[in-house]
């Protein structure tokens, strides 16, 4: 879809990050935007940001939405249909997504499912939720944000993240799969899925939030498993008091945010050039590009300890060292 001006997007998880800058430039582009969040705080302050920037009247609308809860993007859609007058969209944006509760074994059922119904079943339902309203438009197109994880599902041989990788391991065939389905069935509408490397977002400290586990809140219960995990990855820290540790995993969410190699406008940039440009596999970052490669090199050993040290060689996940 080379040209946006005009056209109506839906982004779903545009308060913060990634979403917000997607929703700012396709505004700034001519693009009439609706987005929703979970987090309703920040809605109005990504529209005041978009608006500031937007051609006069471009209409740039905000739902709070779950997108786990088919209920919720149902009527989403509905206040997209009334506020923008429309029965058809040009444009999805599945970007909303969450960390957290990363382990199988030992993580509770519900969090870990959380993570997943998020990451996986809000981009299956928002594009269920959608799709009628895409095959109504003259043209189309999908975005659905995987990530690298959905790549080589690891953030370190001792740091479990079952339920996020698996998710965008699904968010990834299910577009690659999109894509043939799309071809027969709907030949106006494309897809496109995106994996981005390692984005200055706050995603891991809203995800402690939408889990109810802000650092300053973790209980007895999560300091025993952190514990457990960085001393089964070389790193006790028996003799850390806890309300150090709270301090800690505060300051790695605001390190991964502050110090990462690519800002969430610039990811967002990337991003929507790729949809001008039709390309149905969109690796947003170098760290991306060159993991990518990496796994495909040594698909064998990409979950050894050594092959974590070879991309740490490289300088890639250094938020996760």
């Amino acid at each position: 879809m080379e040209h946006i001006e005009g056209r109506i997007a839906v982004v779903t998880g545009g308060g913060t990050g990634m979403g917000r800058e997607l929703v700012r430039q396709l505004a700034k582009a001519g693009c009439h935007v609706a987005t929703c969040d979970v987090m309703s705080s920040t809605l109005e302050e990504t529209r005041a940001l978009a608006l500031e920037d937007a051609p006069t009247g471009t209409r740039v609308t905000t739902f709070v939405a779950d997108v786990a809860d088919e209920a919720q993007l149902l009527a989403f859609r509905d206040s997209v249909a009334a506020e923008h007058d429309t029965t058809s969209i040009n444009l999805l944006f599945n970007n909303a997504g969450v960390g957290g509760a990363g382990s199988f074994v030992d993580d509770d059922r519900a969090a870990w499912e959380r993570t997943f119904n998020i990451d996986w079943g809000g981009v299956y339902l928002s594009t269920r939720t959608f799709l009628a309203m895409l095959l109504a438009a003259d043209e189309g197109h999908i975005v659905n944000t995987s990530s690298i994880n959905g790549v080589f599902a690891s953030i370190g041989p001792f740091r479990p993240h079952t339920n996020y990788s698996a998710a965008k391991f699904a968010v990834r065939g299910f577009s690659e799969a999109l894509i043939a389905d799309l071809r027969v069935n709907a030949p106006h509408v494309r897809v496109s899925v995106v994996m981005p490397g390692h984005i200055g977002t706050s995603i891991m400290i809203n995800s402690g939030i939408v889990h109810g586990k802000e650092p300053d809140s973790l209980n007895e219960e999560d300091l025993v498993k952190l514990r457990r995990q960085l001393a089964a990855g070389g790193t006790p820290v028996d003799d850390v008091a806890d309300e150090d540790l709270r301090k800690a995993v505060a300051m790695v969410g605001e390190e991964f945010r502050d110090l990462a190699p690519l800002t969430a406008a610039s990811a967002a940039q990337i991003i929507i050039d790729g949809v001008r440009q039709n390309k149905w596999r969109i690796l947003v970052g170098e760290d991306a590009v060159i993991m990518d490669q990496m796994v495909r090199d040594d698909p064998e050993g990409a979950y050894e300890p050594e092959f974590w040290r070879a991309l740490q060689a490289k300088g890639l996940f250094g938020a996760f060292a």
